[in-house]
């Protein structure tokens, strides 16, 4: 596994700003370190640690994109390698897993997923819930010291039915779905995102961070672990290259929202 220490760059980047196409600058398997410490890593294929895990992914990925699974949907334009901007791709999202409070919606407590309970959505749920015990699996192996202070932040932080494994609250899984550049800031600081691919025909979808000048690579079966709470990133464009085209990212994180409330809230 290649190494890179993470050096800060100069740039105008803030939050808000729209993620331009860029073409991915770590195409490899990577560990991340600032000042010699690790802090993350990217997996090309992660079938190489685990066959279950991509296995899973598959299955989930389907699934997502089945009508058996609830979604939120939005449409927006986007690029066809025809460079017709008329042109629209369909975007979606399911999370699952811990649901923050959300005062202004008058709901001031947490709760779960209602794609929990949709019974035509439980094959998704259950490759989910087993996709994030691997990714977990991977992180032990590759971080070990990593991986026992979130499962502790996340034991002391969480309750355990706002839990979803034992190192994240949450999953959404994002079809198609670019995003400006931002900070995770609900997360718990300390932990990590886990953020897995699946693609088709089609390009982008990268993960960029310009405080230190690196965009990730959103290849077919990669696994990016990171702590989005750290620096500003954005996700560029998707691109099919031919009709049909996606990509779809699964992606496991930590809130910090359920940090108030007991097993009866």
């Amino acid at each position: 596994m290649k190494n890179v220490e993470l050096v800060q760059k100069e740039h105008n980047v803030t939050v808000g700003d729209t993620c331009p196409y860029i073409e991915p600058n770590i195409t490899e398997d990577t560990l991340f370190t600032l000042n010699g410490e690790p802090v993350g890593f990217y997996i090309k294929d992660i079938s190489k640690y685990s066959a279950k895990a991509a296995m899973l992914a598959d299955i989930a990925d389907s699934e997502l994109r089945s009508k058996r699974v609830p979604k939120s949907l939005m449409k927006r334009s986007s690029g066809f390698a025809d460079g017709n901007k008329d042109k629209e791709v369909l975007q979606y999202s399911a999370i699952l897993g811990g649901i923050p409070p959300k005062p202004h919606m008058r709901r001031p407590y947490p709760t779960v997923s209602s794609v929990h309970g949709v019974a035509s959505a439980r094959p998704f749920v259950k490759a989910m819930l087993l996709l994030a015990k691997e990714s977990e699996m991977i992180v032990k192996q590759l971080m070990p010291e990593q991986y026992e202070q979130q499962v502790a932040l996340i034991a002391k932080n969480a309750p355990k039915k706002y839990r979803f494994g034992d190192m994240f609250t949450s999953s959404i899984s994002n079809f198609n779905i670019a995003a400006d550049f931002h900070r995770d800031n609900a997360n718990l600081q300390g932990c990590s995102n886990v953020i897995i691919a699946k693609r088709m025909s089609s390009k982008g979808g990268n993960t960029s961070v310009p405080d230190y000048g690196i965009t990730v690579d959103s290849a077919d079966n990669s696994m990016l672990f990171y702590p989005a709470w750290r620096n500003v990133h954005g996700v560029t464009p998707i691109i099919p290259t031919c009709e049909g085209g996606y990509r779809n990212t699964l992606v496991f994180y930590p809130l910090k929202s359920f940090s108030k409330f007991t097993e009866d809230d």
